[in-house]
């Protein structure tokens, strides 16, 4: 039996719809290489990896060595139990043997009279550089603000890009603020973390992508990937300079872009914010840059460097401390599944544990973990209006929080 995955209403299925949307592509899963139908042929083929209802990744089967580089790649970054199914099944790939593990093969098949580079992305993209570019793509589940991603390898296997791609209105802004901020972010080395340059940006049908130079082959994990980079997050914070003279929160660009955006959102949000500016609205803090997404996943080490990457939610005038509250909040709520209750125990404990570093006394502590918590509820907001539909995680437990913490009625 064929199935065309874009029927499904899993990760495999709105990858597949975002990446081979196209009404003119043929797409078929099934036990092994498909017969296309006629007037069709064959454009690329995937292993499912590890199976069509639990699809983690789709590696090319274009040759032995690009599915083996496609697997084994940045594979030091990864748990290690991950580490290790991915290692085997590069081996596989290696040895031309995945049919061994029985996955399920995806074939892609455009019409014969069409161009290729029309209907495909990576076909599109190699196009654009100059050489035959093969996609690895990750597969996860439906989530408000996942953005489908692709490894792109050359014929010897080499990684020459990594593009993320904007599927709705919200993807699309990602992406292309995180392009704003790549060129813009300071590369003088000190604490300032080492930062993928940007290669492209590329408009293709709907889609927004962004095209990122891939990591140093050599990266991996950090040792402690759980303990604070407090000298980075504060390079982050001041452009590698020196502390900056705190401010009130009220009449500050930080409280009016949040305002304005409240505004637009609409709901409790509104009385949140305006009963943080109440309690907080005379107390100084420092204003500076944040990441915007902080977390262990987003960071590795190369030769005794910090790499930080994903700068899609970065910005400035933020609370310094922001990207400290974010890891620790997001670490508990993705990492150890915990709930927004609990996630904000957890990010109050390393306010508490850190903050000092950041110039944080208990009443700043206070104010930066409640705005953080504003600003996450209107990213969310955001992200749903944009067409990513709600985040069941926060959405509204964290507005449940808030009400609490800032005594307010739940509304």
């Amino acid at each position: 039996m064929v199935e065309d995955p874009r029927t499904r209403q899993d990760g495999l299925g709105w990858v597949t719809r975002a990446i081979f949307g196209d009404p003119r592509l043929w797409l078929g899963v099934s036990a092994g290489p498909a017969a296309v139908p006629r007037g069709h042929h064959p454009a690329v083929r995937y292993a499912v990896v590890p199976s069509v209802e639990r699809a983690k990744f789709l590696l090319p089967l274009v040759s032995r060595r690009v599915g083996a580089a496609s697997t084994l790649a940045y594979n030091a970054l990864r748990p290690h139990r991950v580490r290790a199914n991915r290692f085997a099944v590069g081996v596989l790939a290696g040895l031309g043997a995945t049919g061994l593990a029985r996955m399920p093969v995806l074939t892609v098949a455009v019409p014969a009279d069409a161009d290729p580079a029309a209907l495909l992305l990576a076909e599109h993209l190699g196009r654009l550089a100059g050489r035959r570019l093969h996609a690895a793509i990750g597969i996860r589940p439906p989530d408000p603000h996942h953005k489908p991603t692709l490894q792109l390898f050359d014929d010897r296997g080499a990684a020459r890009a990594y593009a993320k791609i904007g599927w709705n209105d919200a993807t699309r802004a990602m992406v292309r603020a995180e392009a704003d901020a790549l060129r813009e972010l300071p590369r003088d080395g000190g604490d300032f973390p080492d930062v993928p340059r940007l290669l492209r940006e590329v408009s293709w049908a709907d889609l927004a992508v962004t095209l990122v130079e891939p990591m140093p082959a050599r990266v991996r994990r950090p040792r402690h990937p759980h303990r604070p980079e407090v000298a980075a997050m504060l390079a982050v914070a001041r452009r590698g300079g020196p502390a900056r003279t705190p401010r009130p929160l009220r009449g500050s660009p930080f409280l009016a872009d949040l305002t304005g955006r409240a505004a637009r959102a609409g709901g409790p949000v509104v009385a949140a914010l305006a009963a943080l500016a109440d309690r907080d609205g005379t107390t100084p803090v420092e204003f500076g840059h944040w990441h915007g997404d902080w977390v262990p996943w987003n960071l590795g080490t190369h030769r005794g460097r910090l790499v930080a990457w994903d700068w899609e939610n970065s910005g400035a005038e933020r609370p310094v401390g922001f990207d400290l509250a974010h890891q620790g909040f997001q670490s508990a709520l993705s990492l150890r599944g915990r709930d927004v209750p609990a996630a904000t125990g957890e990010l109050v404990e390393v306010l508490d544990r850190h903050g000092a570093a950041f110039g944080l006394d208990p009443v700043r502590r206070r104010l930066v973990a409640d705005a953080y918590l504003v600003e996450l509820w209107l990213r969310t907001a955001e992200l749903a209006a944009g067409g990513g539909g709600w985040s069941p995680k926060l959405h509204p437990a964290l507005l449940h929080v808030l009400a609490d913490r800032l005594g307010l009625p739940r509304g």
